[in-house]
């Protein structure tokens, strides 16, 4: 709550374009924020990579195809 509140809610935040005087401003800035958090920063600990790219890597790596040899393996 308080990493949301320095970042999204703050004063001189990026995510904010002024006041927050209604509920659907507030309601903008939390997406902006989300989506921000969830799919474009950089986190050390992903190799400092944004999180929906880890994710494509992980799945690529890890759903790819098999080696030759277990291609053409028949099951029993």
């Amino acid at each position: 709550m308080g990493l949301f509140k320095n970042e999204a809610v703050a004063k001189g935040s990026p995510f904010r374009s002024g006041a927050l005087k209604t509920e659907s401003d507030v309601i903008e800035v939390v997406f902006g924020w989300v989506h921000w958090y969830s799919y474009s920063r950089l986190h050390s600990s992903l190799d400092h990579q944004t999180p929906e790219a880890s994710e494509r890597t992980y799945y690529d790596e890890n759903s790819g195809s098999l080696p030759d040899d277990a291609a053409h393996k028949t099951a029993a």
